[in-house]
């Protein structure tokens, strides 16, 4: 990666739940969690979005089930004995959506005091820009803000 990257506003203070997605780390704003289950059953929907087509049962109420590798150009892989579905409320077009993500391993709730965030660049990488709010140097690897309601969108 060359050139200038725009420096946003800082992100010291941001409560974070680190997810690992495929190859890539994740930091997902602690305040749109609801809870962390173990994989349950879930009901493919015929034509849904690839990276939406299934749902399931998340205490009694109906959720989306969101594999959000396709959006990243990632494969899709198996559940292993780490993968959970990370719950989480996130507001679409105005109106708050409850949604399960399915991550690869879940790690701690933490705080990015990682001095700023930082855009996307636009060459260089295979990731979709408008997906990625920015990026965050998180001990010695980057970590990825996503924009879920783009991604979900």
């Amino acid at each position: 990666m060359t050139g200038a990257v725009e420096a946003l506003e800082p992100v010291a203070g941001l409560q974070v739940v680190m997810v690992r997605i495929g190859s890539e780390t994740f930091a997902l704003d602690a305040g749109m969690v609801r809870e962390i289950i173990d994989p349950i059953p879930a009901t493919r929907v015929a034509g849904a979005r690839t990276h939406l087509n299934r749902i399931v049962n998340v205490r009694g109420n109906v959720v989306p089930l969101a594999d959000i590798r396709e959006r990243f150009g990632m494969r899709p892989e198996a559940a292993t004995q780490d993968t959970r579905f990370v719950v989480i409320e996130v507001e679409i077009e105005g109106d708050p959506v409850v949604v399960a993500l399915v991550a690869d391993k879940v790690f701690e709730v933490t705080e990015l005091q990682a001095g700023t965030a930082q855009q996307m660049p636009k060459v260089g990488t295979a990731w979709r820009p408008e997906f990625i709010k920015s990026i965050v140097k998180f001990g010695d690897e980057f970590v990825i803000l996503p924009d879920v309601e783009r991604i979900l969108n």
